[in-house]
């Protein structure tokens, strides 16, 4: 018989600096909940790694000096490789930015797949305002 996976925070980045503020974000939700904390990053597949090195560098570096391990993914489909990893760490709660003030793509069709997936987006702003996605009307509160 084995013990169910503890659960987990995901943050999903993308590869710029400003992208810190989830991993905060992230981390301040895991501690308050006692679960876990993974960071996710998913690219399209490529064969330059230059042009994003130096922020991947450094969102690495912010999610272990949290405690956080942070995984790289290429995929042509970022919302797929990001369920999927969620169900990989037992994710209970999903965090990821928020760009132009209304949902994307991405979060919505996370949202599809994972509908027990509790999802916060963070805003650009310096206050990080949070917004939770109701999983039954699909609209932010």
């Amino acid at each position: 018989m084995s013990a169910e996976k503890k659960s987990s925070v995901l943050v999903c980045v993308t590869g710029q600096y400003d992208c810190d503020r989830l991993i905060e974000a992230g981390f301040e939700r895991a501690v308050e909940l006692g679960w876990d904390l993974h960071v996710f990053c998913v690219h399209t597949p490529t064969n330059d790694l230059t042009c994003f090195s130096d922020e991947i560098e450094y969102l690495y570096r912010t999610a272990k000096s949290l405690g956080a391990d942070m995984t790289i993914s290429f995929s042509g489909n970022a919302a797929r490789a990001a369920a999927d990893f969620a169900r990989t760490v037992n994710a209970k709660h999903l965090i990821t930015g928020m760009p132009d003030e209304r949902p994307n793509g991405f979060v919505l069709t996370v949202q599809e797949m994972l509908p027990r997936l509790q999802i916060t987006t963070v805003t650009k702003e310096g206050d990080r305002l949070l917004y939770t996605l109701n999983a039954e009307t699909r609209a932010y509160a």
